[in-house]
């Protein structure tokens, strides 16, 4: 049995037994199990700094052409600046037309806001004033590049590592390649430890899952259903239009193809909630499955991983919309464009970490007026929808590699089906 279907089965028991568990009052050990199914997220997170920093010097080194290099950057940014608008603008679409707030029951609201309200404040305290373009420009550039590694930012270690490898290219044969063959070992390295980890995915994913099951009750989820399916329909939606047009008259792939190899990854975020736990499955599935050449992929991805959140700016969009509307705000056109715009710009330099969403939707609400105590109204169904926006996310990113290899003439997919 292969692999991805492991992880799925594991997926799909976890959620029938942390179901399960909670109907019959027992979900809490589950629940105290998720620190097994965390340790796994861990393991992966472990070697991402040194896969991403290996693969993009490599990768940055091996192009010996810089106009290609700000070629490719430019086509990268470009391309997730528009898909995550497109996200974000499609989101308030939908919300706009149903109306998933309008009918929220007072009582319902008032419970909500009861019992989160203590958490909320919380993570409210955790979040720092949100950081102006100017400033996410200036703070790309890392003054220590090793607290940059340990602190995981990873726009400072993309910019630390697309020096170097520049650096590397300027120096001659003699002194560069002994380096490079030492960080081509490193690589292959990760490449190996990223195996021996697969091999126990199935299991923490089952963990992952059912300790989520376990934790919700069903009346939180059923006063939120209309909420969440406009939420998670949305998401479905942008990733069966925008992502198969982009295939097929963009990048010449037929999107059947595409997503019958890179499923296991979807699948894979969609447990994890974590774009960075899921990079390194990421860039073995786009490069050895997808055609994209290693010199692209060490680079769209690592970058997508950071700034591209599709998934993120729908959820901003329809949580927006949801908000507003349960405390009766109507939004003008101006006020939806302001949403659209700090929604795209909130995604820049986000952690690829479980529920950054969330946090990053204060800012979005910051911006209208909206009052930030409304977090606590999704709080309570906030991992159902980060598991979702994640699986967005990592498809963004691997469907902008496909086009970047595309347009620059490095896409060889491996014939292994026909369509």
């Amino acid at each position: 049995m292969q692999l991805h279907t492991k992880i799925l089965i594991g997926l799909v028991l976890g959620a029938v037994a942390g179901a399960i568990a909670e109907m019959m009052g027992f979900g809490h050990i589950f629940v105290r199990m998720e620190a097994f199914g965390q340790a796994f997220i861990r393991l992966l997170i472990m070697i991402v700094i040194p896969l991403v920093m290996a693969s993009l010097i490599i990768g940055t080194a091996s192009l010996g052409d810089l106009k290609k290099l700000g070629r490719i950057g430019m086509k990268t940014i470009g391309y997730y600046l528009v898909a995550t608008a497109l996200a974000v603008a499609m989101g308030l679409a939908v919300a706009g037309a149903i109306q998933p707030g309008a009918g929220l029951d007072e009582e319902v609201k008032t419970q909500l806001l009861a019992d989160y309200a203590g958490t909320n404040q919380e993570r409210l305290e955790s979040m720092q004033e949100p950081p102006g373009l100017q400033d996410i420009l200036f703070n790309i550039i890392p003054r220590n590049p090793i607290a940059a590694m340990a602190n995981m930012d990873m726009l400072q270690i993309i910019f630390f590592s697309l020096f170097f490898g520049i650096a590397l290219t300027v120096l001659s044969e003699e002194k560069r390649k002994p380096l490079v063959n030492v960080l081509e070992s490193v690589n292959d390295a990760m490449v190996v430890i990223v195996e021996m980890i697969m091999k126990i995915a199935p299991y923490g994913v089952f963990i992952l899952i059912a300790a989520v099951a376990g934790r919700f009750g069903y009346q939180v989820i059923l006063s939120l259903l209309q909420y969440v399916l406009v939420g998670v329909g949305t998401m479905v939606l942008f990733t069966i239009t925008f992502y198969p047009i982009t295939l097929r008259f963009f990048s010449g792939m037929n999107p059947i193809l595409f997503f019958k190899r890179f499923y296991e990854v979807m699948v894979f975020a969609f447990s994890t909630s974590s774009s960075n736990a899921a990079l390194p499955i990421n860039l073995r599935i786009t490069e050895n499955d997808l055609g994209v050449s290693r010199d692209v992929a060490s680079f769209v991805l690592p970058l997508g991983a950071t700034v591209n959140m599709n998934g993120t700016g729908i959820y901003h969009g329809v949580s927006t919309i949801f908000i507003a509307q349960v405390y009766g705000i109507s939004l003008t056109p101006g006020q939806l464009v302001i949403v659209v715009i700090t929604a795209t710009l909130a995604s820049i330099g986000a952690a690829g970490v479980p529920g950054i969403g969330f946090i990053t939707l204060a800012i979005v609400l910051e911006a209208l007026g909206i009052p930030l105590e409304g977090l606590a109204l999704v709080l309570g169904v906030e991992r159902i929808l980060d598991m979702t926006r994640t699986a967005v996310n990592v498809t963004g990113d691997s469907a902008a590699a496909v086009w970047v290899a595309k347009t620059e003439g490095e896409l060889n997919i491996p014939q292994k089906d026909t369509y």
